[in-house]
């Protein structure tokens, strides 16, 4: 990857540039999708933007059972950031199938997250919203406490991780990507375990577990006192994983990480990515998403690049 002269292209008009791209077997119209836990169910964004001008987008994280979050205070703000300790509230597997994707215009491609405690829950899950209509495909949130493992995440311990992607497997066929935890040591390590136990692709990075401080009150900002860290303060640490788990793995990767612009999606694909979640940015301009798309095939143009997917890594890292 990288190290030779960049080269010179012919530029473009954005209409000539095939913006489609293959996420691990989900077809994409572009590589902008919006990040789960910040698009809602995909109905509340409608007023605000076409969900068919995107590439599609990643509902809430799923429980087999409606799920009541922490109490409040549960999000804050922090220096070009957001802290959340909203823990994965959601209306549970069954409720979405039944009632949140009819809701959906036609044409919307669907990944619906998954999150549970236990791994034979995973499972369960993973098979019920298999084959549900209008689902292009999974994510596995293996960033959340495991309880068997005394509250480790299932992402930071490569031999759970493994043993959380092998049941999931074996419960669906349908595309599965895997979001891992950016707590870690070796973000490559993880990478090659879910390709080994059969990923089509990963999602990477989960928000950065933070603590912010109220000096006055003496107390933590959030009622759960750690957090979630999100927002474009960590947007170098997810480029930085997505480049190193580019270099581990053969599987395709979904960037994550404090995309306010189409500027910042292009540092992704060049890291490695081969599509990208708006996640924060969506608090602020609930229509960010359907810019960024238009401004990947925009850049394509500009260099000369006949497809946006040609994007996928070409970061120079050679001499000057």
């Amino acid at each position: 990857m990288g190290g030779s002269a960049v080269i010179s292209r012919p530029e473009l008009t954005p209409e000539e540039v095939d913006p489609r791209v293959d996420l691990g077997g989900i077809a994409l119209r572009n590589p902008v999708l919006t990040a789960s836990g910040t698009f809602g169910y995909g109905t509340e964004f409608g007023p605000f933007l076409d969900l068919r001008r995107i590439g599609g987008f990643v509902a809430k994280s799923l429980t087999l059972e409606p799920r009541f979050g922490n109490p409040p205070p549960r999000i804050a703000e922090a220096p070009s950031a957001m802290l959340n300790a909203i823990s994965l509230e959601n209306v549970g597997v069954d409720a979405f199938v039944r009632e949140k994707l009819p809701a959906l215009p036609e044409g919307v491609t669907v990944v619906a997250s998954l999150f549970e405690t236990e791994i034979d829950r995973y499972a369960e899950a993973a098979k019920r919203l298999s084959g549900a209509p209008r689902v292009a495909g999974l994510e596995v949130n293996a960033s959340c406490p495991h309880v068997k493992s005394g509250g480790i995440e299932f992402g930071q311990d490569p031999a759970v991780l493994a043993q959380l992607i092998r049941a999931v497997r074996r419960a669906t066929s349908a595309p599965l990507l895997v979001k891992l935890s950016p707590n870690v040591t070796h973000i490559a390590e993880m990478a090659r375990v879910c390709e080994g136990e059969g990923a089509d692709g990963l999602s990477l990075i989960n928000a950065v577990q933070a603590l912010e401080v109220d000096v006055e009150r003496r107390r933590p900002v959030l009622a759960n006192i750690l957090g979630g860290l999100s927002g474009p303060a960590i947007r170098p640490i997810a480029l930085r994983m997505v480049w190193q788990a580019s270099r581990a793995v053969e599987i395709p990767i979904c960037g994550i990480g404090g995309i306010t612009s189409a500027e910042d999606a292009v540092k992704f694909l060049l890291c490695g990515a081969s599509a990208v979640q708006v996640g924060t940015a969506n608090y602020l301009d609930p229509g960010v998403a359907g810019d960024v798309a238009d401004g990947l095939r925009a850049y394509a143009a500009r260099h000369g690049f006949p497809r946006v997917q040609d994007l996928v890594g070409q970061l120079e890292t050679g001499g000057r």
